[in-house]
């Protein structure tokens, strides 16, 4: 199998900074190799990480914390090599929430020790690509979304907001949710000294043709979810400018970073 990418991050129409941060590397068992804003690979030739965070806090603090965020997964992960190739699959899950776990102690650190740093926080919504599966992991509002080969579009994260709640008890619907006045207050997120942290994990098996969106809210504030359904249907190659083009065009109230990636053959 083959895996393809394409990612992007834009501060938006109104925004003086850019808050958003995105990470795409591939490792083994001894090191970490960043990747390019756009590219192609064969899955054989390691695995594979994408991840979106959404930095907060005043100042330039949120910056520092999408950063710190998807810094910490570089130093982490390649530990999820070495247990898949002992036969411990089922450690990545472990792993990836050893990650989370970590970079929330470190961003309550720093918001302890420096004052432009107190109440810091960030969104992360990681997705790590082995032959066959992709498994993820989520906190916040940023979002994975799934379209697999002849099939219908699934946010695979859940927000970790009530009004994400409300939505998937089917209490109220997409259009409400955008417009709720709470829509924006999270339950959970890594950092601002909450005492603790539940991610979500989930796996999926992948096959080619299956498409994958990795977005902050500002993409999500700009397209509604048939419209991204649409672009990652679209039978071109895959390319996050379309996304942020649409989302900066419909709204720019928010920074937009998108990380599409597709699984075809080699």
């Amino acid at each position: 199998m083959s895996i393809s990418w394409s990612g992007m991050t834009h501060p938006g129409k109104w925004r003086q900074n850019n808050e958003d941060a995105f990470l795409a590397v591939t490792y083994d068992a001894l090191e970490v190799r960043f990747l390019g804003k756009f590219g192609e690979s064969s899955l054989d030739q390691g695995d594979f990480v994408f991840a979106v965070s959404d930095g907060m806090g005043g100042a330039n603090a949120g910056e520092f914390a999408s950063r710190t965020a998807v810094d910490k997964i570089t130093r982490l992960m390649p530990n999820t090599f070495r247990m898949a190739a002992g036969g411990l699959s089922s450690g990545i899950g472990d792993v990836m929430v050893e990650v989370f776990s970590h970079v929330d102690a470190e961003l309550n650190k720093l918001g302890a020790i420096y004052a432009e740093c107190r109440g810091m926080g960030a969104t992360l919504s990681m997705a790590c690509f082995t032959p066959g599966w992709m498994h993820f992991s989520h906190v916040g509002d940023s979002r994975i979304y799934y379209l697999p080969r002849g099939g219908d579009l699934r946010q695979l994260t859940h927000d970790h907001s009530h009004v994400g709640w409300l939505q998937r008890q089917g209490k109220i619907n997409e259009r409400e949710a955008r417009t709720h006045p709470r829509k924006n207050v999270l339950d959970q997120c890594l950092g601002t000294g909450r005492a603790s942290i539940d991610p979500q994990i989930g796996s999926v098996g992948v096959r080619a043709g299956d498409r994958f969106l990795l977005c902050s809210d500002g993409i999500v504030d700009g397209m509604w979810d048939d419209r991204i359904a649409e672009y990652l249907a679209q039978p071109v190659a895959v390319d996050a400018r379309r996304f942020i083009q649409k989302a900066v065009d419909e709204s720019g109230r928010d920074n937009c970073t998108a990380l599409v990636i597709e699984i075809g053959w080699v």
